[in-house]
């Protein structure tokens, strides 16, 4: 068994930029969040870009924990990692059409502040 970590931070506000820029605000938003992503997020209202950023970060952290076992790491989109919440609110990764039969279990956790948001994703291998 082996133990694989990867963690991100990043500046909420560099996501709000993305996200309001006029020419590339939406194609942003649909390349990197899936559909119930967005609706997540939408639903904060004023709080919403600290959630848009917390579910990047998290998909980065993802990435990092996963990129030793991918073949090619352009083998997967933003889209193929996704973050949802479970029935009590924790938030857990769906990984959609990777195949890492090698995972046996992962973790993640969120957390962000007025300025940035941060996640880690810790997964155990066969």
């Amino acid at each position: 068994m082996k133990i694989c970590c990867g963690t991100d931070i990043i500046e909420i506000e560099r996501i709000k930029k993305s996200i309001e820029d006029e020419k590339m605000g939406k194609a942003f938003i649909e390349r990197v969040y899936t559909k119930k992503e967005i609706e997540y997020c939408e639903s904060k209202k004023t709080q919403k870009y600290q959630h848009y950023a917390a579910r990047f970060a998290a998909k980065e952290a993802a990435f990092k924990a996963i990129s030793e076992q991918l073949e090619d790491k352009y083998a997967i989109t933003w889209k193929n990692i996704e973050v949802v919440n479970n029935k009590q609110g924790r938030p857990e990764l769906n990984l959609i059409g990777i195949d890492l039969n090698e995972i046996e279990d992962i973790d993640l956790s969120i957390s962000h502040c007025k300025q940035y948001a941060v996640a880690n994703v810790t997964l155990l291998r066969k």
